[in-house]
This record gives structure tokens, C-alpha cells and sequence, in this order.
């Protein structure tokens, strides 16, 4: 029995050695294995010798391995020992095997990761910089056009003409917008504000807008609100009209005389002083099939290209104020029957201001004999804004660069400038640093002057940049006239006060 037993132990002893050296051959192969694989990267092309050390090591195992199996006369516990060493050796590589592949994935991730955001980069730098070479000739169309428009004893065939090209270049500036924000909205850098305004006035504005657009067309347009919608919110209104705008332009775009357009205002309820409203929006148009409406708000999406030519439209703009409503945490539910019509639904949460007196009013504020200084690079954005705000009896003052401004208000006396229109990318000094500058100096009036950025740079990181720099307002060329006005009697009007108080 005792020779059986010892005999079965010299078995066990024999496997474990032998199978320790055969485990220990694989463990040598796949060390050199692995070897190979990172000799071939970059990082360890100078260093992979040092890899081969651990085979070096294995091979002396291994021989003494074979030594042992062959000359020696090792106990269980030796046996046991040399094997689990080799299942130990190779548990080891399988880890450091796995180790290196993830490093590996994770430093490709960060490879793709920085090759995107570079990539990203480059298109943000080429779309700010084509933005602003045709944002430049854009101003000084749409520009040159308005005050044509303004001019005189022009003939109706002449004012025709004129107001043509005033919709082609507000159409070519539109495409250009919506393909900025596009941009902005995939790389989340949509500015969105929380301010206060009135949802009644903005309201007014588009029921003007709209209207007009719907008597030129021939269409009856038909506007109802809420009572609730008159009152003061916290919100961004600047997006909110652009989003009510768009869907408004296309109801009117896709609907023959004699059709009508709903504009309605619901408030269908409240929790607190957050009020849920319905915007929508019915026109009795070309409508779309139900397999449409599921790709409506996907990129350059449209029905039949019989449409586009017939109507235009680029598809973008439906698009992007839909992923503008989510932005604002809202939806958008659209219902349409073929030829019959449209209805767009925008919900929307809007908190109630506290101070339904909040805003002020400055459309009493007048811009007759107003000196405002116009610094800009380009002689004819120049002499637009300088023909625009003499259309409102403003006196301007020109400054080629920035550097020329700064030297223009520190040799004016107090008080003598009512505002600042800035450009930004100028010789000599730019527009943020001549802001800074201007506020640096030590007079009562540079503290407080309204310095308003009058620039074909339309991104968000120029908007923050302006801020920064210590302007009031960001205006992007080509400047909505009505917007240049609003904002300078909003500004002089606040700055009026200050000089008052001092």
C-alpha cells in the first residue's frame, strides 16, 4: 500500500515538473510574442530590450525546469512549488497582456479624442473667419440698400428693385446664421440668457412682422394670446423669437393666397410662477404626408424638390429650431395632412419675474444730436453706420482703429461721446483691447459709456470676449437697424441716468 501511495507521488511529482517546463515554454512564447507586438509602437522603440529580460529569466526557469525533472529528486512540495511558479508567470502575463491592451484602447481614444476637438477647432477657426469676410460685404449691401430705400423721390420700379435685393441678401444672411448656429448647437456653445423681458412685446413685434408678410402674400392672419401672455418672463427672448419666427416664415412661405395663418398664445397652466405655455402655429398651406414628418426636423430634409424649387428653403431652418426648443427645454409636436395644412406646437416653461415693473421703457429716448463714435477698420461699413445713424439724427465721429479711438475719447472732454459703435478685428489695435483701455482710464464718463461690438465675428467666444473686454452689447454685422437702434437708446438711455446721478 505504502509503495503504491509513494508511487502515485513520484506520478504527481513527474506531471507537475513537466507540465510546470511545458507551461513555462508558452509563458517564454508569449513573453517574445508580446515583446514583438511593442517593439513595433512608437513610445517603446528605444526601450524594448528591456522586454527582453523577463525571457532571459523564464529560459533560466525553464532550464532549471528540465534540470530538476531530469538530475533531481524533488519533493511535493518542490513539485508544487516550480508548477504553481509557471501557472503564477503565466496568470502574470495574461494581466499585463490585458493591462497593456486597455492603456492601449485608452490612448487611441485619446488619440481620435484630440484629433477630433483639432479637427473641431479648424472648422470653428475657418467658419469664424469665412462668417466675417461675408458678413463684411453683406453689411455693406443690406446697408447701402436701407438707405437707398430711404432716399427721396426714387422711382417705384427703382424701390422695386431695391427691396428684391434687400430679401435676397436677408435670405443669403439667413443661410449664413443658420449655418453658424448649426455649428454652435453641435458643439453646445449656443449662448443661452436668462433676462427678463416681455412676452407681450415680443409678441407685438411678430404679430407686426407676420402680419405684414401675410398681406403681402394675400393671406388673413389670424393672432390670439393668452392674458397671461402680456406679463414680464425670465427667459431667452432673442432665441424665443427666433424660433417662433422661423416656423412663422415657413407658414407663411408654404401657403397660397387665399390662405390663412393662425398665430395662438395657450397658457395651460402653472406651479408657482412657472407657467407652461402652447405656441402654435396653423396655416391652411401645402401641408406634408405622414412619412414625412418623422424626418421634418432632420438635416436638410424636404419632401419633393418640386417644393424647393417652387418655394426654396434650404432645409436647415426647422432643423436647428428644433434643437433650439430643446436647448430651451421645450418641445416641438407637429400634426399635417397633405394639402390641407400644418400645425407647429412650441411648449415652452417660462418663469414669471418677480418685478412685473422690471423693465424700463426708452422708446422716448431720442438719438437727434447724439455724438457717437464709429471705429471701424473698413471705410464703407464706415460710412453705412455713420448714413444709418444720421437717418436718426445722430452725429458720428469716425476712428479708424482702435488705437486711433482710444486717443480720440482720452483727447474729448467729459461726458462728450454718448456712445461707442466697436469693431473688433482691426489693425494697429483691436476692438477688445481698445475697450479695455477705454475702460482703464481714470474720467468719470469712460467707466460707464456705452461701448456696443459692431462686428462680423457672430460666435459665442466672441460674444464672452466682448463682455470680458468690458463691453455693453454684441451687434453682429450686418446690425438689424432696428436692433442698432434699440440697443443704443436702451444703453444711452441707462447711461443718461448715471450722468445724471453724477
Amino acid at each position: 500500500m505504502y509503495q503504491h501511495y509513494k508511487y502515485m507521488i513520484n506520478i504527481l511529482i513527474d506531471l507537475m515538473i513537466y507540465l510546470g517546463a511545458a507551461l513555462m515554454v508558452i509563458n517564454i512564447g508569449s513573453f517574445i510574442s508580446y515583446a514583438r507586438k511593442m517593439r513595433n509602437k512608437q513610445s517603446w522603440s528605444e526601450h524594448y530590450h528591456i522586454l527582453y529580460i523577463p525571457i532571459v529569466l523564464l529560459v533560466f526557469f525553464l532550464l532549471g525546469y528540465l534540470f530538476v525533472g531530469f538530475f533531481g529528486k524533488p519533493d511535493l512540495m518542490v513539485a508544487g512549488i516550480l508548477f504553481f511558479g509557471s501557472v503564477f508567470v503565466f496568470v502574470m502575463y495574461k494581466l499585463i497582456d490585458r493591462i497593456t491592451a486597455l492603456l492601449m484602447k485608452s490612448q487611441q481614444y485619446e488619440a481620435e479624442l484630440l484629433a477630433a476637438e483639432k479637427a473641431n477647432r479648424a472648422k470653428t477657426e475657418l467658419l469664424a473667419s469665412v462668417s466675417h469676410e461675408m458678413r463684411t460685404p453683406m453689411n455693406v449691401i443690406i446697408g447701402l440698400d436701407k438707405i437707398a430705400l430711404s432716399e427721396p423721390g426714387i422711382s417705384d420700379t427703382t424701390k422695386d428693385h431695391l427691396e428684391k435685393i434687400g430679401h435676397s441678401a436677408d435670405h443669403m444672411l439667413g443661410l449664413i446664421n443658420n449655418i453658424l448656429e448649426m455649428n454652435q448647437l453641435e458643439n453646445n456653445e449656443l449662448p443661452i440668457k436668462n433676462e427678463a423681458f416681455s412676452l407681450g412685446d415680443l409678441l407685438k413685434q411678430l404679430e407686426t412682422i407676420s402680419g405684414t408678410l401675410c398681406e403681402q402674400k394675400g393671406l388673413r392672419f389670424v393672432p390670439k394670446f393668452a392674458p397671461s401672455a402680456s406679463r414680464i418672463y425670465i427667459g431667452d427672448s432673442s432665441l424665443l423669437r427666433q424660433i417662433l419666427i422661423s416656423i412663422l416664415e415657413n407658414a407663411v412661405k408654404y401657403t397660397d393666397a387665399p390662405g390663412q395663418v393662425d398665430f395662438s398664445v395657450y397658457d395651460v397652466g402653472n406651479d408657482g410662477p412657472l407657467y407652461d405655455f402652447e405656441f402654435m402655429i396653423k396655416d391652411t398651406g401645402i401641408g406634408m404626408s405622414q412619412d414625412f414628418l418623422p424626418k421634418l426636423f432632420s438635416l436638410f430634409s424636404q419632401e419633393d424638390s418640386s417644393s424647393t424649387s417652387r418655394y426654396g428653403g434650404s432645409g436647415i431652418s426647422l432643423a436647428m429650431t428644433n434643437e433650439m426648443v430643446k436647448k430651451l427645454g421645450g418641445e416641438i409636436r407637429v400634426s399635417s395632412r397633405k394639402d390641407v395644412g400644418s400645425t407647429f406646437t412650441v411648449c415652452l416653461r417660462l418663469r414669471l419675474s418677480e418685478n412685473q415693473e422690471e423693465l424700463q421703457n426708452f422708446d422716448d429716448i431720442s438719438l437727434e444730436n447724439r455724438k457717437i463714435l464709429v471705429v471701424d477698420d473698413i471705410d464703407e461699413n464706415a460710412e453705412i453706420v455713420s448714413d444709418l445713424l444720421e437717418l436718426e439724427g445722430a452725429i458720428s465721429e469716425r476712428a479708424e482703429d482702435g488705437l486711433k479711438a482710444v486717443e480720440m475719447v482720452r483727447a474729448s472732454d467729459e461726458y462728450y461721446y454718448d456712445a461707442i459703435l466697436m469693431d473688433l478685428r482691426m489693425p494697429v489695435m483691436d476692438g477688445l483691447e481698445a475697450a479695455r483701455k477705454i475702460r482703464e482710464m481714470d474720467r468719470k464718463d469712460t467707466k460707464d459709456i456705452p461701448i456696443i461690438a459692431l462686428t462680423a465675428n457672430a460666435f459665442r467666444e466672441d460674444i464672452e470676449n466682448s463682455l470680458k473686454a468690458g463691453m455693453n452689447a454684441h451687434l453682429a454685422k450686418p446690425a438689424d437697424t432696428d436692433a442698432l437702434y434699440e440697443t443704443l437708446k436702451r444703453l444711452i438711455g441707462l447711461y443718461d441716468k448715471k450722468k445724471a446721478k453724477d
